[in-house]
């Protein structure tokens, strides 16, 4: 029997599809060593240049070892086809995950990318070497902001059937997993097409026996509502929220066509922090647009938020967006000892 390795590269979201995509392998091996595997699965991430220089060096890595490769994820839609030009054995996009194990049976090359219109129907109950369960509630993003290519690779936001998701998460506080992390492309948009909302699901999760703790992936600043306050004094919320500011000059906010406010993220880290709240973010430095005068405005403006742990990174344009257009007018080396400053004051 031939032998199979995932190699999963990025966010949570990509964590779960790997293990969805391994509960579809009838007929082979899956092992944990891609030294000895024939078949190397990668799960890619396309969201920065350097996620695409890392998965296009290790494609090549497994290729000179003679395995075969096969491409799924983001990167299946960004850069699937050049790839499978230079030689790669198969392209899987996110509707035909469950193709796959037929798929690799007609040992010939295959390029299936099919919509960006679906969501999963299986569920993932059981995660080898974790002790925590990821649980994916929803797929796809409505924001289009300027910067972003996932949009374009995952497609608009649509939320899983939330009985689905009770059951999983039932199923997995049954096999011992008393910790989950939702996970999602957008997960605060669950509930924005089926009449309901994160902050009600949050709460339905809550009362299932053997859930003890429940974490949250990235949340946008404009998608805390009413019903998402009403969850955060319970005690198996975990006290570490990552709200994604990306930035904090509201002139650049707009540059980038973000749907959040300076003034507003300010006022709600505050109401976090009050709360007994870690809170993380994510920042992006060397915009196009992003003037002496509007950092200048930015920093000051960072200075006064409460973040215990920051993700920033150098603005890289990605192709078929909006800010990819725009005149880069910030050079690397300006960029850089931006990101320099933003790190020394978190």
């Amino acid at each position: 029997m031939q032998k199979i390795f995932f190699k999963t590269f990025g966010c949570r979201t990509n964590i779960y599809d790997t293990e969805l995509l391994k509960s579809y392998i009838k007929d082979y091996e899956i092992t944990n060593d891609e030294e000895v595997a024939d078949i190397v699965v990668i799960n890619s991430c396309t969201v920065t240049n350097s996620a695409d220089s890392g998965v296009r060096n290790y494609i090549n890595g497994v290729k000179r070892r003679g395995a075969k490769v096969i491409l799924t994820g983001c990167g299946a839609v960004s850069k699937g086809k050049e790839l499978f030009a230079s030689g790669i054995f198969g392209v899987l996009g996110a509707s035909k995950k469950s193709d796959l194990n037929e798929l690799l049976k007609q040992e010939k090359p295959f390029f299936e990318l099919g919509n960006l219109n679906s969501v999963d129907k299986n569920i993932v109950t059981n995660y080898e070497n974790h002790t925590k369960a990821f649980i994916k509630i929803q797929e796809g993003c409505n924001f289009n902001c300027s910067y972003c290519i996932i949009p374009s690779v995952r497609g608009r936001a649509r939320s899983m059937d939330e009985a689905m998701i009770l059951k999983e998460a039932r199923i997995l506080a049954q096999n011992g997993y008393n910790e989950l992390v939702l996970t999602g492309t957008n997960i605060g948009s669950y509930g924005k097409d089926t009449n309901s909302s994160l902050g009600k699901l949050l709460a339905n999760l809550g009362k299932i026996s053997g859930i003890r703790r429940i974490r949250l992936g990235s949340i946008e600043p404009s998608q805390i509502d009413e019903s998402f306050r009403e969850i955060l004094k319970e005690e198996w919320l975990e006290r570490h929220l990552h709200i994604a500011l990306q930035h904090t000059s509201e002139a650049m906010l707009k540059i980038m066509r973000r749907r959040n406010n300076a003034f507003s993220d300010l006022e709600l880290f505050n109401e976090l922090s009050s709360l007994g709240f870690a809170l993380g973010t994510d920042y992006i430095v060397g915009h196009p647009g992003e003037s002496e005068e509007i950092w200048a405005e930015a920093v000051e403006n960072f200075k006064k938020f409460p973040i215990t742990h920051l993700h920033a990174f150098v603005y890289s344009p990605r192709r078929d967006t909006h800010s990819a257009t725009l005149k880069s007018d910030v050079s690397g080396d300006v960029a850089k000892a931006r990101l320099k400053v933003l790190q020394g004051i978190a």
